[in-house]
């Protein structure tokens, strides 16, 4: 960093000297870090890797991801026959294989017992991804 620009910083901060700056931060940081620890109190302290969750936790991540795409392109799709890009061949053809998803989806989410709703990530304050 030039001199002036560590000038302009040290007086930005009152004049502090910059480990004492440092020193601030870090107290900052430990009381994030505290504030962290007590936002789920109630997770487990161990992980439970039941070779049966593990799998459905797996399926549930790959079939909203799946999901999610599908959505994305089923709206890129729309843009495209909106604008009149595309022939009716290429609608029909893409049609028939939005239908083959949905059905292949329908049968994924049987074989894991899942359900619609159960395909979906909270992003924490994010909100939820779908």
């Amino acid at each position: 960093m030039s001199p002036p620009a560590m000038a302009a910083d040290y007086a930005a901060d009152g004049g502090a000297p910059p480990d004492r700056r440092l020193d601030g931060d870090l107290a900052a940081l430990g009381d994030f870090a505290e504030r962290l620890t007590q936002v789920k109190p109630g997770l487990p302290s161990r992980i439970q890797a039941d070779p049966a969750d593990v799998e459905q936790g797996l399926a549930k991540l790959v079939l909203t991801l799946v999901e999610l795409l599908r959505r994305l392109l089923e709206k890129q799709a729309i843009r495209r026959i909106e604008a009149g890009s595309l022939s009716d061949e290429e609608i029909e053809r893409m049609g028939d294989t939005f239908l083959k998803l949905d059905r292949k989806m329908t049968e994924l989410k049987e074989v894991f017992g899942l359900r619609d709703d159960d395909l979906n990530l909270n992003l924490g304050p994010l909100g939820d991804l779908m």
